[in-house]
């Protein structure tokens, strides 16, 4: 390459990545859709990330928008069908925002998101009262063999990756359990407590706090290893169980969004995972840390996406 060229290159390059700096100016935030409410999991997620990943990104100002109507498909339509400028990203789990385009009519994909990075991976548990007479999972499925259709299991709600891990559980053994949904975990919680719910189907993280207080026990948690915050919980794995379930959540944006700003937003969700204060956090707020590259979560998604739609076809968890 002559030195002509060399400098008209080198100019475009640069040209390239000032317009990719000014997307963001201080003055317009970038809006982050978040499917929950304040102070639900996923708004946890987002406020507590964020903060290290705008560090790495000169001018970007987020704000988060919580969406939590119609299980938070107002959040993913938003993501999905926003302007692909740079503007909007959003939050985005495995299964949740999966299971709901199977299972009803929305306006997007996850095919129509462009991954940026997971965070974190929440394993589900199966939780009892601490006087509980089941002391494992192979007690639960025990009952539940002599009781058919009458051990009762509390979930945050149908198609939610607690709902569909009882489903794993009855597909593994052939038992049926009186699944009882619920909206969001804290009823399940009272449930327990006041012994009117046999089981709660909950992630591990909601659980810990009361674990260390001895009110409720855990039979089994679905990682697929021991989550160090919890060891003395058993996997499924380890009981025999071969289930792996979890709320795996992470950051997206619109798929059209172009490829500078996303390598930029990509750059800046890595930095920020492997930042030592962003893990001094996570471990303050009980959040289970699973970094994932783009690549690796749009792998993840898509592969969720074509067991759980085999899944539906098979036998829908919704009627």
């Amino acid at each position: 390459m002559d030195r002509r060229h060399f400098l008209t290159a080198a100019l475009a390059t640069t040209a390239g990545m000032s317009a990719a700096r000014a997307q963001w100016p201080a003055e317009r935030p970038i809006q982050v859709m978040v499917p929950g409410p304040p102070g639900g999991g996923m708004d946890v997620l987002a406020r507590a990330f964020l903060p290290h990943v705008q560090r790495r990104l000169q001018g970007a100002v987020f704000v988060v928008q919580n969406r939590a109507a119609a299980a938070g498909q107002q959040a993913f339509e938003g993501i999905a069908l926003a302007t692909p400028d740079g503007f909007t990203i959003g939050a985005a789990q495995a299964p949740n925002s999966i299971t709901l385009p199977i299972e009803r009519e929305v306006r997007y994909k996850v095919q129509d998101f462009a991954f940026l990075g997971n965070v974190i991976d929440d394993p589900c548990g199966m939780w009892v009262h601490k006087d509980s007479p089941f002391q494992s999972l192979a007690d639960l499925v025990a009952a539940a063999r002599q009781r058919p259709g009458l051990i009762s299991i509390g979930s945050a709600g149908m198609g939610t990756d607690d709902h569909l891990l009882i489903l794993a559980l009855q597909d593994a053994t052939g038992v049926e359990f009186l699944h009882v949904p619920h909206n969001g975990t804290p009823p399940i919680v009272t449930g327990l407590l006041s012994r009117t719910l046999e089981v709660g189907s909950f992630n591990m993280s909601e659980g810990r706090a009361m674990m260390r207080e001895g009110t409720l026990r855990s039979l089994g948690q679905a990682g697929p290893e021991r989550w160090s915050a919890m060891a003395q919980v058993p996997t499924f794995r380890e009981q025999g169980f071969q289930i792996v379930a979890g709320s795996t959540r992470g950051l997206v944006a619109p798929v059209s969004t172009p490829a500078a700003l996303l390598e930029r937003l990509r750059a800046a969700v890595a930095e920020a995972n492997a930042d030592p204060l962003w893990i001094a956090d996570a471990e303050r707020l009980n959040l289970p840390r699973r970094p994932m590259s783009a690549q690796d979560q749009q792998q993840l998604f898509f592969s969720e996406d074509a067991r759980l739609r085999a899944r539906w076809a098979r036998k829908p968890w919704r009627e």
